[in-house]
């Protein structure tokens, strides 16, 4: 078994070529599309530890999840009626985004938002859509909205 760790920015490397080659191919839509990055993660890391369906305790788990595993520094959020508004601080990914920008090409993903939707779309049953993703303060501000249930068609 191979122990040794990537180092970050080799990682962050990546990941930029290949957002930005979607985004080449894809535009705004790309943004459609990268909505599940983060999936597998989700399954393995944070499913399991989602306890309740409560709002405030979903975003709680995965705040904690976020700040242990060091992929942010802080999580802070608030709620009013069907916004969500999200406030990361520190993200490993920041480098990414950075050279997104310098491209000209405004923020489109964000994995850690992408696990709180994950997450809200999982225990609540709601649809979950991120609005706006802006780098503003020193953290990534993101937008999200809840959604009324699904319908049940019988």
């Amino acid at each position: 078994m191979n122990t040794k760790t990537l180092p970050i920015d080799y990682a962050n490397g990546i990941i930029y070529e290949l957002e930005k080659a979607f985004w080449d191919e894809r535009g705004k839509g790309a943004r459609f599309r990268v909505t599940t990055v983060g999936q597998d993660y989700f399954e393995k890391k944070c499913l399991p530890l989602l306890k309740g369906d409560e709002l405030s305790s979903i975003l709680g788990t995965i705040e904690k999840i976020l700040t242990e595993e060091s992929i942010v520094a802080k999580v802070s959020y608030s709620t009013e009626d069907r916004l969500i508004r999200i406030r990361f601080e520190g993200c490993i990914h920041r480098s990414v985004e950075a050279q997104m920008v310098a491209k000209g090409v405004e923020p489109f993903t964000c994995v850690p938002a992408n696990l709180i939707v994950l997450a809200l779309e999982k225990k609540l049953d709601r649809p979950v859509e991120i609005a706006s993703i802006k780098y503003e303060e020193g953290a990534c501000q993101i937008l999200m909205v809840l959604f009324d249930k699904h319908p049940v068609v019988e």
